[in-house]
């Protein structure tokens, strides 16, 4: 499994291609990018965004996911993949339609053992991360005190955040709702909980009636409490531009917006990833740092080279035991240690890697908030 994953690099290779160090910040001596009084809303504290410069911000992970989520998640795609195939320009299954839970290993769940995952974190730290945001949320069994336990005991700052998932994750009520009593529910959430982001909030495939609902309620919600947001698309990506779209035409502007698992759709040309680009919006490559994320590169170097660096944002969606270091994987820090050295070998240049990696998610999250932190609870 060790050399699955390619080529690593060193702690000290890694921390030198984030340009920390002897390198200054890309911003150096320029105008501050961040709003007076903007903050990064950890689960902990709220911290300037200068106080994460020294390191990776990785948009999209998973620390806390419920035992079932996983397998009923492969379940589902399977079933997709299956009716695609069946069906033919029929696409997905009907609207809504969940397949059966795959059954769950007897096998202690690595994201719910702490010990594990502090000493996992703790890995990934010296890898040459500076922070961590959670893309979970209740609908898909992330628990919040297993989060702030995690970041006080590894010491790693965890971005918590709120929403709701895709169709086949919904609560029941979500069918019954109106967009404005999904938004007011979200607002709560934001309000009472240090959520410091709305996502990951997707579509299934085909986008669905109930998911364009909830995309409209994100809106509401982002325009109550300036949160940004992150989405998953399902592959290949054939709802980036609707989710978008929706977005806009609920007031949130682009720079607040990441359009998630943009490397699934795969185009030499990244016509669809430019559109966003061009538009504003973040383009996530957050599947990244594992065998199959070589087809990424010429993609994210092509978006390079059309001067959209400044719109690009990596992760790695961790959320496979095998990936860990315990089980000789690669780890938290796998975008860094693996799939970043691709893109030097690639061409790309040390500063060009630390603002995708250091400072992209630093604007991305740096938001103003309307709740003080005084208002929160864990």
């Amino acid at each position: 499994m060790n050399d699955s994953y390619g080529p690593r690099i060193t702690r000290r290779e890694a921390l030198s291609l984030l340009g920390i160090g002897a390198a200054a910040s890309a911003y150096g001596a320029k105008a501050s990018p961040f709003a007076k009084h903007a903050i990064i809303r950890t689960i902990l504290k709220d911290m300037h965004p200068e106080e994460l410069g020294g390191g990776a911000t990785l948009f999209h992970e998973h620390m806390s996911l419920a035992t079932d989520f996983m397998p009923k998640w492969i379940a589902i795609a399977r079933a997709q993949a299956g009716a695609r195939g069946r069906a033919g320009a029929q696409g997905a299954t009907k609207q809504g339609t969940a397949a059966p839970v795959a059954p769950v290993s007897a096998q202690p769940y690595f994201l719910e053992d702490l010990e594990l995952m502090v000493d996992e974190i703790k890995a990934a730290q010296k890898d040459g991360v500076a922070c961590l945001v959670d893309g979970g949320h209740e609908d898909m069994g992330r628990k919040l005190d297993f989060l702030k336990q995690l970041s006080e005991r590894s010491g790693m700052p965890i971005v918590a955040s709120t929403g709701f998932y895709t169709q086949p994750f919904y609560p029941t009520e979500i069918a019954t709702w109106s967009e404005d009593q999904i938004a007011q529910d979200l607002i709560h959430k934001a309000s009472t909980q240090p959520a410091g982001a709305l996502g990951e909030i997707g579509s299934w495939d085909e986008i669905t009636d109930d998911e364009r609902k909830v995309f409209r309620a994100i809106a509401k919600v982002h325009l109550a409490t300036n949160l940004p947001i992150f989405t998953h698309t399902g592959i290949p990506g054939k709802s980036a531009m609707e989710q978008l779209d929706i977005l806009e035409k609920g007031g949130v502007k682009p720079q607040h917006i990441v359009i998630g698992h943009l490397g699934n759709l795969v185009d030499p040309d990244v016509k669809v990833q430019s559109e966003i680009c061009k538009r504003g919006a973040f383009v996530g490559f957050d599947r990244q740092g594992g065998p199959g994320d070589a087809q990424q590169v010429p993609m994210v170097v092509k978006l390079i080279e059309k001067g959209f660096a400044a719109n690009l944002m990596f992760a790695s969606d961790f959320s496979g035991a095998n990936q860990l270091k315990r089980n000789n994987g690669a780890g938290y820090a796998k975008t860094v240690t693996v799939f970043a050295p691709k893109l030097r070998e690639a061409g790309v240049k040390e500063e060009v890697l630390h603002g995708i990696l250091v400072d992209n998610p630093r604007r991305f999250l740096a938001f103003v908030p309307k709740k003080s932190r005084k208002s929160l609870s864990v």
